[in-house]
C-alpha cells in the first residue's frame, strides 16, 4: 500500500507535497555536508506532520544545523535575515547599494532623477567607467509575497521615461541598465514580461545565476541580521543607526562596545562574522 503523502503549508498559504530533496539541497547550499543534511532530513521526516508549515520545518532544520555547524546555520538563515532588514525597506536599498559597491561601483541611494517627462526617486544608482545602473528595490517582509506584473510594468514605465536622458555620473551618459531587485520572488508573468522587455529582474533565486543570493555570497557581505550572537533588540538598535553590514562591526568593534558588550562578547561576535 502506498504511503500517504505529507502536505506542507508554504509562506503564502499554498499547500504542496513535502519534497525532501528541496530541504536537503537548501542545507547543502548553506554549507552542510552530505552526511549532515541526510541526518537532519531523517530527523525532520520522523517528526513531520500533515499540514506543518515550511516555516516550522525551517526553524527545526536550522536548530539542528546550528548544533552541528554554526557557520552553515548562519548561511542557511540568510534569506530570513534579509526579511529582518525591514520594516521600512530603507536598509534593503542600502544593502543592495553596498553589494554593488563591493563589485566596484560607486553608488547613491534615494536620488531624485529627472526623466523626459517627470522626476523619479531612484532607490539605487550605481556606476563605474563602463556602466550606469538605476535600480528599484522592492522589499517584502514575508516570504510568500511576490513582485508581480503590475510592479514590473510600473518600473519599466519609469525606466522608459529615464532612457532618453543623459546623466552626469562619473561622465555624461545614458542609463545602460534598469534593474528591479526584490528579496523574495517574482510571479511567472512578471518574469516573462521582464525577459520580453529587457528589464533586468533580480530576485532571491532568479535568474538561475547572478540572483540576489549569488550576489550576497559572491560579495562576502552579510547583513547583521544573520548573526545568532545578537538579539533581535540589539539588531534593531544597529539598523536604526543605519549599521547594516557585518563588515561594519568587524571594521569598527567599538560599535559593539557602545551597546555595552564586554570584550568576551565582542570577540564571540567577531568570530562569528569571520566564520561567514
Amino acid at each position: 500500500m502506498k504511503e500517504k503523502e505529507i502536505t506542507v503549508v508554504k509562506a503564502g498559504g499554498r499547500t504542496e507535497a513535502f519534497n525532501p530533496l528541496k530541504l536537503e539541497n537548501s542545507l547543502l547550499r548553506a554549507g552542510a555536508t552530505i552526511d549532515m543534511s541526510k541526518d537532519i532530513l531523517l530527523h525532520i521526516e520522523q517528526e513531520l506532520t500533515d499540514g506543518m508549515s515550511t516555516s516550522k520545518i525551517f526553524k527545526h532544520a536550522f536548530f539542528l544545523l546550528e548544533k552541528m555547524q554554526r557557520p552553515a546555520a548562519v548561511r542557511y538563515s540568510l534569506r530570513r535575515a534579509i526579511l529582518e532588514l525591514g520594516p521600512s525597506g530603507f536598509p534593503f536599498e542600502d544593502f543592495v547599494a553596498q553589494i554593488l559597491k563591493e563589485k566596484g561601483f560607486e553608488t547613491l541611494t534615494g536620488q531624485m532623477v529627472l526623466g523626459s517627462c517627470v522626476e523619479h526617486e531612484m532607490d539605487v544608482i550605481a556606476w563605474n567607467e563602463n556602466k550606469l545602473i538605476m535600480a528599484e528595490a522592492k522589499f517584502h517582509n514575508q516570504l510568500g509575497i511576490k513582485s508581480d506584473l503590475k510592479v514590473a510594468l510600473y518600473v519599466k514605465a519609469r525606466f522608459d521615461d529615464l532612457k532618453g536622458m543623459k546623466y552626469l555620473y562619473g561622465t555624461e551618459r545614458f542609463v545602460d541598465e534598469g534593474w528591479l531587485v526584490t528579496n523574495t520572488k517574482f510571479t511567472s508573468t512578471a518574469i516573462h514580461y521582464g525577459e520580453c522587455q529587457n528589464l533586468k529582474l533580480i530576485g532571491w533565486n532568479y535568474p538561475e545565476t547572478g540572483n540576489l543570493q549569488d550576489m550576497i555570497q559572491d560579495s562576502g557581505l552579510h547583513p547583521i541580521t544573520c548573526l545568532t550572537s545578537l538579539s533581535s533588540a540589539q539588531k534593531h538598535i544597529l539598523l536604526k543607526r543605519e549599521i547594516v553590514m557585518c563588515k561594519s562591526l568587524k571594521d569598527d568593534p567599538t560599535i559593539l562596545r557602545s551597546l555595552g558588550f564586554n570584550t568576551l562578547k565582542i570577540d564571540r561576535i567577531i568570530e562569528e562574522i569571520n566564520l561567514l
